[in-house]
């Protein structure tokens, strides 16, 4: 919390310097984000600043630090509620801690079937119910960004549930994940995204669920013998705002940011999606992982064998966000 502080007080302190702004000064939208420029949701960030700069003529100036440059993962969304950053693109893992855990139905494995389901609720009338949620903390969502669906990888071949007992798999934090991956007899790991390399080298983890791009950028597939296409799961940003900067911004400008975001998710989106696809014909192409295609039995192993997870984190996500989820995803409004 001091670092925030510090860094707070810093942001002030430069402005009582610079002196006030004059009339005819840019708005200064600092975008933070922990991924590398070369990524979607990197190149996404850029694509904002060019449109945004475009067509607010100049108006608004953002500046996209990538790479964690200004904070690192687990401060990021503290440095936003106190003002220290405007924007970010934080995973939808995030704001579980922040109390707003209705957004861990996105962990839900089998929650969103496909890529149309998924533009149901994150374009529709659940995805901004989510965004109300942030509102609370301060934060405006304004879109939602993919990294895409998940496929597992192990050194062994993973075709039904009873393949995952005792493994050691790699998790991010979610108490999601964690009941995924004992409701399938696994042992979930918790560990940070950059070490994981590593641990399945070394044997410390058997293995991992990831979207193919990030299997392939961080070079997993070099240390794994099997991954099963099972995209049981999805992986997602959202972009966000302090609510009390954004709420501050002339209607004009705001409404020229809005077009600005629309269409630089239409662009990041578009993007997750080719970059999984060349990821995953990369690896293939490598040779050095066999990728396995579940059976239509197969799948409804491991279907069955993960309803209890929604039954066992509805006293944590609640009832009614998974009800209206599964609505969702089945085509309802």
């Amino acid at each position: 919390m001091k670092l925030f502080l510090a860094a707070s007080m810093f942001v002030a302190v430069a402005a009582l310097v610079a002196g006030p702004a004059r009339a005819d000064d840019p708005i200064v939208i600092k975008f933070s984000h922990v991924v590398a420029p070369d990524t979607p949701k990197g190149k996404g960030a850029d694509k904002f600043k060019e449109l945004a700069e475009k067509y607010t003529n100049g108006k608004v100036r953002i500046e996209v630090y990538p790479n964690s440059q200004l904070y690192k993962d687990k401060e990021e969304v503290e440095a936003l509620q106190l003002g220290a950053v405007q924007m970010l693109a934080p995973s939808l893992a995030k704001f579980g801690p922040l109390g707003a855990k209705e957004f861990e139905v996105f962990d839900l494995p089998y929650i969103v079937p496909d890529k149309a389901a998924l533009r149901r609720v994150t374009d529709g009338a659940l995805g901004k119910s989510l965004f109300q949620k942030l509102e609370s903390k301060g934060i405006t969502g304004l879109a939602y960004w993919d990294n895409g669906f998940k496929i597992m990888s192990a050194n062994k071949p993973l075709r039904l549930p009873a393949d995952f007992q005792g493994l050691k798999m790699r998790i991010q934090s979610s108490k999601v994940l964690e009941a995924q991956f004992k409701a399938l007899g696994a042992q979930p790991q918790v560990m940070a995204f950059s070490d994981v390399y590593q641990a399945m080298q070394t044997g410390v983890v058997d293995g991992s669920e990831n979207t193919p791009s990030n299997m392939w950028s961080q070079k997993h597939f070099e240390v794994q013998k099997y991954a099963t296409l099972s995209n049981h799961g999805y992986i997602g940003y959202a972009v966000i705002v302090n609510k009390k900067f954004w709420d501050g911004l002339p209607a004009d400008i705001r409404s020229q940011l809005d077009k600005a975001m629309v269409e630089a998710t239409a662009y990041a989106n578009d993007l997750s999606q080719k970059e999984n696809d060349d990821a995953l014909a990369a690896m293939k192409a490598s040779g050095k992982i066999t990728f396995i295609e579940l059976t239509p039995e197969q799948t409804a192993a491991w279907r069955k064998a993960l309803e209890p997870v929604a039954t066992e984190m509805t006293a944590r996500i609640g009832k009614e966000t998974i009800d209206a989820f599964r609505q969702a995803t089945a085509g309802g409004n």
